[in-house]
């Protein structure tokens, strides 16, 4: 694979985020609708970009961002998935409290009253895109030029924790770091990008639903 399609791939994968962010702080108020499908759709842009830049012109196949999808992509996804939600993710609430910092509750407040279909897309987005983008590419084509799967996956998963700053804050920025750093390493043992997708999504889907079920209820 050529130098130069690795540099522009990573530049958008890691930098075209940001670029979102901060289009979308001035396109106005950033709890309308419309702003916040308008920011998913680009984000599905950046992925496709990313995935045009490893098919047509480093002339690789998907699986060289480890994504080939198998049987054993959904059991392992599956697990995983009710692994986060049972025993990580509660231990990272738990994190935070005992860490003194604002939990989610800031970032939720913004998200809860949005309707379902698009909390379901944002779970969608984020399992998928985030994933072609920080874990797939961003690993793999880092680990080339590093030498260092481990390496590449410690500034992967940084960089994709701190994109979550503007919305979440500090505190749900280190345990972004710590359940990504999880994955990571998942990752880099098993190469299965699917399974991390399902993984992704259905964490964020039952975050977001049941925070929106509780907010319905008070």
């Amino acid at each position: 694979m050529g130098t130069c399609a690795a540099v522009a791939g990573l530049s958008i994968a890691f930098f075209g985020p940001v670029l979102l962010i901060a289009m979308d702080r001035l396109l106005g108020e950033p709890d309308d609708i419309l702003i916040r499908v308008f920011g998913l759709l680009c984000m599905w842009i950046l992925a496709g970009s990313v995935v045009a830049i490893v098919v047509r012109w480093e002339k690789l196949p998907m699986s060289s961002i480890g994504f080939r999808p198998r049987r054993q992509s959904i059991v392992w996804g599956l697990l995983l998935a009710l692994a986060f939600n049972r025993v990580i993710a509660p231990f990272l609430y738990w994190m935070i409290q005992k860490m003194g910092t604002p939990g989610f509750e800031t970032g939720l407040a913004r998200v809860v009253y949005m309707p379902v279909w698009l909390l379901i897309f944002a779970a969608l987005t984020g399992g998928v895109v985030e994933e072609v983008l920080f874990r797939g590419y961003g690993i793999e084509r880092l680990a080339s030029i590093t030498g260092s799967y481990w390496l590449a996956g410690l500034i992967s998963t940084g960089a994709a924790a701190l994109l979550h700053l503007p919305m979440w804050g500090w505190g749900p920025v280190a345990t972004f770091f710590v359940s990504g750093g999880v994955m990571t390493v998942f990752y880099i043992f098993t190469r299965d990008l699917a399974a991390c997708m399902i993984v992704h999504s259905i964490t964020d889907a039952v975050g977001f639903i049941s925070a929106h079920n509780a907010a319905l209820l008070q």
